[in-house]
């Protein structure tokens, strides 16, 4: 007897095999005689929607194919599933296919919530990631304003005993000379790639060039930067002595309208009408504050001299931006501490030119309000920190708002503690600088991100009516069937 089997798909079969038997007949005839049979079924379809509850295993000729039928329970004891699909005949059917699925855990609700719930942590910890971000930032933003309202006050206090202002920028200049030591204890703290203080010095001092730091390139790069730094701080100590600290920080933040000025005529950044704006708004902040008093005394001075201030900070900045370039973090902590080296060789003769020539005369060492100097010094070189540690870590922009933050942090002080009365027009003048100093801040894509969000805004404000309308038409449709009655809209 010779047994044939038809030929299969590449699939496995869907239903029981065929099998064609031929035998001879009794009178030695070669007479065959064909029969069919049905032999077990060796696999078994999957339910639609369901996977292969058994392991594939390989037929003779190679096709894959289930080895084993699951076999019914032990206790004998079929699931409701099991026996609706037996009633009912489902093609493929074996018994324990709903016991085996739910052994394996593949479609039941408790494993769905179960997934369900492995997402929420993952959620939770986005969530908090994000808070801690924001909460981080705002942190970052009153630390920097904090800082810079600190130095400012301990400024004007300094003054009442010591009235010397290039020997106090001179002196707290020199704090940045630990501006590196303190990122390179950072880097041994938080760096994976741990790295000797030459090895990391050299690394950063890639800011100057491919060479690294000269003997040429250290006067070159470092000297005017130095003058300008120098001057910057002098002139804002200077016009502390005139002004009030809520008025000097205010006239300090148009230093943002005179860096898009230069910015534009020097760097050919791109010209944006409402920066123009701004700074003229900033320009009548300034006239308004030297209005206040009147065009004489130490109020024109004062407001001169921050305006002279504001005007070399922000010639540092562009002339940064042009030699320099972008910095991170270890650059801009070299570049600072170059500058504390810068000024503590080649200044350090001025203020004792300032001493013998009484222009800047003081006693002994001992007599020297040390505390307050080192107090200011200290919040100078903690907010000069801040500003380059939150670029990294934060916005730009967040760093730019705690700068601005210092005119209202100042303005409490005064009034609190040293009972300043502040006039109508210093107060405008303050307010159109801060206003002027926040139109800065806008990017240079604002008006298409405005336009975007009115449109935006305009097509939700239009799609409500309709699903109002759309909503009230099903209710009368609904008590129009109730009543016996179908209400057609008109068209």
């Amino acid at each position: 007897m010779v047994s044939a089997e038809p030929p299969r798909p590449a699939l496995c079969l869907a239903g029981p095999a065929i099998v064609s038997t031929a035998s001879t007949g009794a009178s030695g005839r070669d007479a065959e005689v064909e029969s069919f049979g049905l032999q077990p079924l060796k696999t078994a379809t999957h339910l639609p929607g369901k996977g292969y509850p058994s392991r594939p295993e390989k037929e003779p000729d190679g096709r894959p194919c289930f080895g084993e039928v699951d076999k019914p329970p032990a206790n004998g004891v079929l699931t409701i599933e099991d026996r609706i699909l037996r009633i009912t005949g489902y093609y493929g059917y074996y018994p324990g296919y709903s016991s085996h699925k739910r052994e394996d855990g593949s479609d039941s609700p408790a494993e769905t919530a179960g997934s369900q719930a492995g997402g929420a942590p993952s959620q939770c910890q986005s969530c908090a990631c994000t808070a801690l971000r924001v909460l981080g930032s705002l942190l970052v933003v009153l630390s920097i304003s904090s800082s810079w309202v600190g130095t400012t006050q301990v400024m004007k206090l300094t003054f009442q005993s010591f009235s010397c202002p290039f020997f106090m920028t001179w002196f707290s200049t020199n704090w940045n000379i630990l501006f590196f030591p303190i990122y390179y204890s950072g880097h041994l703290v938080t760096g994976s790639p741990k790295q000797t203080p030459i090895q990391k010095f050299r690394e950063c001092s890639r800011i100057f060039g491919e060479d690294g730091l000269t003997l040429k390139l250290f006067v070159k790069r470092t000297a005017p930067f130095s003058i300008l730094w120098t001057l910057t701080n002098y002139l804002y100590l200077l016009a502390l002595r005139k002004l009030s600290a809520t008025d000097v920080s205010a006239l300090y933040c148009c230093h943002k309208a005179f860096v898009f000025l230069l910015s534009w005529i020097v760097l050919k950044d791109r010209f944006m009408g409402i920066r123009i704006v701004a700074a003229i708004m900033a320009i009548t902040g300034i006239v308004m504050m030297a209005y206040a008093d009147g065009f004489h005394g130490d109020s024109i001075i004062g407001v001169a001299l921050a305006v002279g201030s504001a005007s070399t900070s922000a010639l540092y900045k562009v002339l940064f931006k042009m030699f320099l370039g972008s910095a991170n973090l270890g650059e801009a902590a070299h570049f600072f501490s170059t500058l504390g080296f810068f000024n503590l060789i080649f200044i350090s003769c001025i203020p004792l030119i300032l001493f013998f020539t009484k222009v800047e005369h003081w006693g002994s060492f001992s007599t020297l309000p040390w505390g307050y100097l080192c107090g200011a010094a200290g919040l100078w070189l903690v907010f000069n920190i801040l500003v380059n540690v939150g670029v990294v870590l934060t916005y730009p922009i967040l760093i730019s708002i705690g700068t601005l933050l210092s005119v209202p942090g100042n303005a409490a002080v005064d009034v609190l503690k040293h009972e300043v009365i502040f006039s109508v027009v210093r107060l405008a003048a303050s307010f159109i600088i801060c206003l002027g100093f926040l139109l800065l801040l806008l990017p240079e894509e604002w008006d298409s991100m405005t336009l975007r969000f009115l449109s935006t805004f305009a097509e939700k404000k239009g799609e409500e009516p309709g699903e109002e309308l759309s909503e009230s038409s099903v209710h009368t449709r609904s008590r129009s069937r109730a009543n016996g009655a179908v209400s057609i809209p008109l068209a």
